[in-house]
């Protein structure tokens, strides 16, 4: 399908009000009030909310913040699967789909399910194939190899899967433009596409594709990860089994256990915490607090997690490990961890995870100190947006290194790998306002990329190496706003507050909302006019600080920064002629030996 895409340079977002005249802090960043928060409006629908669910004022506010309406508010604080659960026959193509899955459990057919190689598509694969072995059939999975297969389904993987018996295939956190690998099975087995990435290509001509990001499909569910597609997929199934009284001879499968690889992967799959993907997070989480999924609390152990597992403990524990047997290792390992029911082969099996990300690690700092040199210079040089191509550099970590920089030069960065063959393969993360998935769409047909595609924060791409100076000049054009952009990433302000106000109390009333990650993230606190009264360096390295802070209303309070070296931040910090300051961070309840105590987390500092 064609499609008309835009020609002008993309806009850049309207320009933010500053928190506290902060322009510049000590790690150069604007400091500037998270969506309005400075809006009088914000602050009586926020005043409403307070008093409504009887939570402090400033809590009702970062309610409203985060675009919660009077009546909103309660489900936010209380997600429930029961009241937000949507329809799954919303979706485009999903009756038919659920309709084939019921048919196969109602006949014990074989059923093959390929995945996507990273932690959405290993715990999506990872629901389905429960979900049909627990019901009768037999199953076979096949998580591709990065390198030597790539991305999406391919013909080999999927003639393998028929040749073992599949007379149903599903493609998850995939397929939607693979309408040349899919379109020839036709006649050999039936084909489910369970995926949400964006493609300006001709659908499969399929059994279905599920994709709430195809254009013609209404649902509104163009926010959710291919694991909780997955979820719904099966939800509908049961549903259609139920209808036909199937369940009064056969046992109901327990769906509700699954939610704990519908949390890991909606977190891993940064998508929005917000509504439904809320509810799947809490929820999900609860699950995984149980410990019941072998696979899982070994990896859990592994990783040092001892206490409930949180929204972090996905993202920075248990999903890094997961993916890194797909980045630069074994494909399937992941998957094969989350299938397991063996505890001792769990444990082997989390430590060659765990032994992968290390050097997956090391992979990725080999490569960033001289990717970080060269964005440096191409800022320097004027360009919009980095991008980067090295030989040797490893295809498995290339993404990572995109948002790194991102992240470090707050521009859109592309990273690729020079592959033998004369190709470069790479993966690109872009900054909020700035559309990368559309632009790189339109340099494939343009002719520049080989593929590419992808969604407005990242995309991946691959194109000749003879075009990569071409490329980067069609990228600087269009998305020249870049360009305007501050060189540090906008540190957004939720409130202000007072030491004496930084309370036990208001930090458990803030983790009420909880969890914390994309689309709802974790409240950031400005603390205006503070001296530092005491600091000393503590941990095995030292590089930790920590400190007693004085507010100019008398009060005080307990503050900790991490990974400080010798930065500027540590430097002003440690400054014993202790100059007022303006503190940004997190505030945090944390319980010890039965006494609970707020500290400060800090993240940033500017002069007063």
């Amino acid at each position: 399908m064609n499609v008309i895409l835009p020609q002008e340079p993309a806009a850049l977002p309207t320009q933010p009000h500053l928190a506290l005249g902060v322009q510049a802090s000590l790690s150069g960043r604007r400091w500037v009030w998270r969506n309005g928060a400075d809006n009088p409006d914000i602050q009586r629908l926020g005043a409403a909310i307070a008093q409504r669910a009887g939570l402090p004022e400033i809590v009702g506010r970062l309610l409203a913040l985060r675009g919660l309406s009077l009546d909103g508010a309660a489900d936010f604080l209380d997600p429930k699967l029961r009241a937000l659960m949507p329809n799954p026959s919303l979706l485009q193509d999903m009756d038919k789909a659920a309709a084939r899955m019921a048919r196969a459990i109602q006949h014990a057919e074989t059923v093959g399910i390929f995945g996507d190689y990273d932690v959405d598509g290993a715990c999506a694969s990872g629901i389905l194939a429960s979900f049909f072995e627990e019901a009768g059939c037999a199953v076979h999975t096949h998580i591709p190899d990065r390198m030597t297969e790539g991305y999406g389904p391919n013909a080999p993987a999927l003639e393998g899967l028929i040749a073992q018996g599949a007379s149903l295939i599903i493609c998850v956190d995939c397929g939607t433009a693979s309408a040349d690998i899919l379109n020839p099975l036709h006649g050999k087995a039936d084909i489910v596409v369970l995926d949400h990435h964006k493609s300006e290509d001709a659908l499969p001509a399929i059994l279905a594709t599920v994709n709430p990001n195809r254009p013609d499909c209404s649902s509104g569910l163009n926010h959710v990860c291919a694991a909780a597609l997955a979820f719904l997929a099966a939800a509908a199934t049961v549903r259609d089994l139920r209808a036909t009284g199937w369940f009064e001879n056969h046992p109901a499968p327990d769906l509700l256990r699954q939610l704990d690889l519908v949390a890991l992967a909606t977190v891993c799959d940064v998508m929005p915490l917000q509504g439904l993907n809320r509810a799947f997070v809490t929820q999900g989480l609860k699950v995984m607090a149980r410990r019941q999924r072998v696979g899982l609390t070994a990896l859990l152990e592994i990783a040092g997690v001892t206490k409930a597992p949180d929204a972090f403990s996905c993202g920075f524990a248990l999903g890094p490990r997961i993916n890194a047997g797909g980045r630069i290792a074994e494909a399937a390992l992941g998957l094969r961890l989350l299938r397991c029911e063996d505890t001792h082969e769990a444990k082997l099996m989390a430590e060659r995870l765990d032994a992968v990300n290390r050097k997956r690690q090391g992979v990725e700092a080999d490569i960033l100190d001289l990717a970080m040199q060269q964005a440096a210079a191409q800022r320097e040089a004027g360009h919009a947006v980095i991008l980067l191509a090295g030989k040797n550099w490893h295809p498995g970590v290339v993404g990572i290194v995109a948002g790194r920089i991102k992240e470090q030069f707050n521009r859109p960065a592309l990273v690729g790998a020079e592959l033998e063959d004369g190709a470069v393969k790479g993966s690109g993360r872009s900054v909020p306002g700035l559309d990368l998935g559309t632009v790189i769409i339109a340099a494939r047909q343009a002719g520049l990329l080989t593929t590419g595609g992808g969604h407005a924060m990242a995309a991946g791409f691959s194109l000749p190496a003879s075009n990569v100076e071409k490329f980067h000049a069609f990228l600087d054009a269009r998305l020249a706003g870049a360009a305007e952009l501050p060189n540090a990433v906008d540190l957004d302000i939720d409130a202000a507050l007072a030491v004496s106000g930084a309370t036990v109390e208001l930090a458990q009333s803030m983790a009420t909302l909880a969890p914390f990650g994309a689309g709802n993230a974790e409240p950031l606190v400005a603390l205006s006019n503070v001296q530092v009264v005491k600091s000393d360096r503590i941990g095995r390295d030292g590089n930790t600080l920590r400190l007693l802070l004085r507010g100019a209303d008398g009060g005080r309070l307990k503050a900790l920064v991490f990974r400080v070296e010798n930065s500027p931040l540590a430097s002003m910090l440690e400054d014993t002629t202790r100059p007022p300051l303006h503190l940004a961070g997190y505030l945090r309840a944390e319980s010890w030996n039965g006494r609970t105590d707020v500290t400060f987390f800090i993240q940033d500092a500017a002069r007063a």
